[in-house]
């Protein structure tokens, strides 16, 4: 059973994922909420493809950046991404499924510190994402 900050967690996700258009083109689906944390997955399309016959790495970007995002609102204080960076490990394809998992450094009054896994169906990282956040002082719900 979720404890009160955790149900609050999932509450501020569903909210911003209701209003998250990207999110939802992307196809991303909520596996796992905890407070400071998220866990999210989708199921690369063809029309992701770049020029070169893979996946564009925005797609890895976007779906860390969403991970990111869920993670660091999700104690119901408006966060915005200060600073984001991601490493791309290996290729991503069509059909692969892939998951984002954020996980909270740090937790300050002002910002906040997170390292997104983001890992295809053979449990393969493929990319490594970190995000810096700055903590405003308005709620989302």
């Amino acid at each position: 059973m979720q404890n009160e900050k955790d149900k609050q967690a999932t509450e501020v996700v569903s909210h911003m994922m209701q209003n998250d258009l990207f999110s939802q083109w992307l196809g991303i689906e909520v596996l796992e909420v905890k407070e400071g944390y998220s866990k999210i997955q989708m199921t690369v399309r063809k029309e992701m493809i770049n020029g070169f016959g893979i996946v564009h790495g925005g797609i890895a970007f976007s779906l860390g950046d969403s991970a990111f995002a869920f993670a660091c609102n999700n104690r119901n204080v408006l966060s915005v991404a200060l600073d984001t960076a991601i490493n791309f490990i290996k290729p991503v394809h069509v059909g692969d499924v892939l998951t984002a998992e954020a996980k909270e450094l740090h937790n300050g009054k002002s910002t906040g510190l997170y390292h997104i896994t983001i890992t295809n169906q053979k449990e393969h990282v493929v990319a490594v994402f970190k995000g810096t956040c700055f903590r405003t002082n308005k709620s989302l719900l």
